[in-house]
């Protein structure tokens, strides 16, 4: 929770009055008053968006990808096939269908598209195979700031004990029915109300061949220069319903150095200590914050690493392209119903069924994923070009940064080198030039932009200027 500048982020009493004196802020350009941070705004548009969010509508949509039978990436995509109801083909034209009824709801706010290409021969993919991408477009209704994209995404192929298996069923419920289903039902839910960013729901296939589907498409949106600030991937989001399961948090996992960093990026973030502040990092945390704003029924719990053991999910796609990408993923997974072909033995049941999936504790989810898009999608545009002044040794930090259209004020945020999140906030009115008497060797800072009903846009850590 950040707080107001109410004592220091240290423990070491020896340094407390120093600090406590150093925690005053100036401007450098103006002659405002000091300013306390206002606490994180609540907009009634959003929970009363997070209220339409069913988890009737989440079972059904999830038995509905399963009653496909196979959502296997190499399953059949044939005109009989789609029309028999059964393969990826099929689940793919009810996605499809799906999104272009809610765009008639709303009066066809929704640009309903796909993104197909043909992948192969490859690792699990034995010839060459159709892969399609679905995806439904909320464009922002401010002209430039439509131009930035936050994105959810979920994978709706599927599998069972052998990747190659195109014909045994592979019902896929939690993995990745559950991750489908909440992109589909942010789309319905906020398909009904306006934003001034881009909101684009996503789903993808060949995520078990090996990410082919998200990397693509995020390959496709870095070559066309699309302006992608948040990508929010849901992969098992079921709530399994085992007895080690923790129904009140959903794991959320970031990258911290990034993969896409050159070399010079990578020794700065060495020298700089910055390799708990990626782009990803700072998403995370946007999430953590989303969450204690807003009553979700499940809580983030962040997980300072790129994904979980030997594992991968399409978030990597869109961090290799050098998008902020996080993924999320119920506590506790039990691998009994995850790429299982259905069968008991010994009295254990197999297999990615609908009766392991909590279909409250996936609509949880899906009402953190769209309290973050509609924040986000709110929020002005963060700030560019956020400098840290390094030309001569002093103890305070000066920053500058690059004036963004519509905001009403900007934040400086920090928080002890050692902590997980930040700390404390502090405005600095609509000033593009701030300086903290406090030293910059102590902590680490960011800079974030404000709009007139409090929407926040996502932090960003400045770079040293001299």
């Amino acid at each position: 929770m950040l707080k107001e500048r109410t004592a220091p982020p240290f423990s070491n009493t020896a340094l407390m009055p120093v600090l406590a004196f150093a925690m005053t802020l100036f401007y450098t350009t103006s002659g405002h008053a000091q300013e306390t941070a206002a606490k994180a705004v609540v907009d009634p548009k959003i929970v009363a968006a997070l209220k339409e969010i069913s988890s009737e509508r989440i079972r059904s949509n999830i038995e509905k990808l399963v009653s496909f039978g196979t959502r296997s990436t190499l399953s059949a995509q044939d005109p009989a096939s789609i029309s028999s109801g059964r393969g990826i083909g099929a689940a793919r034209e009810w996605i499809r269908s799906e999104f272009e009824t809610y765009s008639k709801d709303c009066n066809g706010c929704l640009e309903v598209k796909t993104d197909s290409f043909t992948e192969g021969p490859a690792d699990r993919i034995p010839q060459p195979t159709q892969i399609t991408n679905v995806y439904a477009v909320l464009k922002g209704s401010d002209p430039e700031s439509a131009k930035h994209i936050v994105l959810v995404t979920g994978h709706y192929d599927s599998r069972n004990s052998d990747t190659l298996d195109v014909k045994g069923n592979a019902p896929g419920a939690n993995d990745d029915g559950s991750g489908t289903a909440v992109s589909l039902e942010c789309a319905r839910v906020l398909s009904k109300l306006k934003f001034p960013a881009t909101i684009i729901f996503l789903t993808v296939a060949g995520e078990e061949q090996g990410l082919n589907g998200s990397r693509h498409f995020a390959a496709m949106a870095k070559q066309q220069g699309w302006n992608v600030e948040a990508v929010l991937n849901n992969d098992i989001v079921g709530g399994n319903k085992g007895p080690e399961q923790n129904a009140s948090v959903v794991r959320v996992f970031s990258e911290g150095i990034p993969v896409a960093a050159d070399e010079k990026q990578l020794r700065q973030i060495r020298n700089l200590g910055g390799e708990s502040d990626s782009s990803s990092r700072e998403l995370a945390r946007y999430v953590a914050e989303v969450g204690r704003t807003y009553d979700a029924g499940v809580k983030p719990l962040l997980i300072f690493r790129l994904d979980r053991y030997l594992r991968g999910g399409d978030h990597y796609s869109f961090n290799q392209q050098g998008f902020a990408a996080v993924r999320f993923t119920e506590y506790w997974e039990d691998f009994n119903h995850q790429h299982q072909n259905i069968r008991t033995e010994n009295g254990v049941e197999y297999g990615d069924l609908p009766k392991f999936v909590n279909f409250e504790y996936t609509a949880a989810v899906a009402r953190l994923n769209a309290a973050t898009l509609a924040s986000l999608a709110s929020a002005p545009a963060p700030p560019t070009n956020v400098r840290l002044e390094t030309r001569k040794l002093d103890n305070d930090s000066t920053f500058a940064w690059d004036a963004v259209p519509g905001v009403a004020s900007y934040e400086i945020v920090w928080r002890a080198t050692s902590a997980p999140d930040w700390e404390h906030a502090q405005s600095v009115g609509n000033d593009t030039r701030a300086t903290l008497k406090l030293s910059k060797d102590n902590v680490i800072f960011a800079v974030r932009a404000v709009d007139n009903e409090g929407h926040r846009s996502l932090p960003v850590v400045p770079v040293p200027e001299r």
